[in-house]
C-alpha cells in the first residue's frame, strides 16, 4: 500500500511539472504591443503609432492614431512597415497637416477632421521633415526635430479658437 501511495505522489508531481512547462510555453508564445507618440501641442493634438504582434515572432501590424481633440480621434491601419526596417517619416507641409512616408507608401493626415488617405505616388513637395517613428533596439519611438518657437505657437492655435 505504501508503494501505491508513493507512485500516486510521483504521478501528481509529474503532472504538475508538465502543466507548469506547458503554461510557460503558452505564455512565452504571447505577442507584443508597442506605442510611440508625437504630441503636437498641449491641446490634445497628437499622432501615435501603435504596432501589435499577435504572437511571438509573428508579423507586426501597425496603425496610426490621429487625435485632433476635442473634435476627433481616429485609428487607421498603416501598411508598408517592415519588421526589420520599421520607419515612418513625418513631414509637415502646413500647420495641422502631416504627410507620412513608409518606404514606397505615402499617407496624408490632418487634425481638423482626423482624415487619413493613402497615395500611390509621392507628393511633389511633402514639406519639412519634422521627425520619424522608428524601431531601435526592438523598441518603438518617435524622434523629432525641435520646432522653432514661432511655429510651435501657430500649431497650438485651434481653428475654433480663432475669431
Amino acid at each position: 500500500m505504501g508503494g501505491l501511495m508513493f507512485s500516486r505522489i510521483d504521478l501528481q508531481n509529474k503532472f504538475k511539472r508538465i502543466t507548469l512547462v506547458f503554461f510557460s510555453l503558452l505564455l512565452s508564445a504571447c505577442g507584443n504591443s508597442q506605442q510611440a507618440f508625437f504630441n503636437i501641442n498641449d491641446r490634445g493634438q497628437s499622432l501615435a503609432l501603435v504596432r501589435d504582434q499577435a504572437y511571438w515572432r509573428g508579423p507586426w501590424q501597425a496603425s496610426l492614431i490621429v487625435a485632433g481633440l476635442p473634435q476627433c480621434q481616429r485609428r487607421y491601419a498603416v501598411d508598408g512597415l517592415g519588421a526589420n526596417k520599421f520607419r515612418l517619416d513625418v513631414y509637415r507641409p502646413e500647420p495641422g497637416v502631416f504627410i507620412l512616408n513608409a518606404g514606397k507608401r505615402w499617407y496624408v493626415t490632418e487634425l481638423q477632421q482626423c482624415g487619413f488617405q493613402s497615395y500611390q505616388d509621392p507628393p511633389p513637395e511633402p514639406g519639412e521633415m519634422i521627425g520619424s517613428f522608428q524601431a531601435k533596439n526592438n523598441a518603438l519611438q518617435y524622434r523629432g526635430k525641435a520646432l522653432p518657437k514661432a511655429e510651435a505657437e501657430v500649431e497650438s492655435v485651434t481653428p475654433s479658437a480663432v475669431q
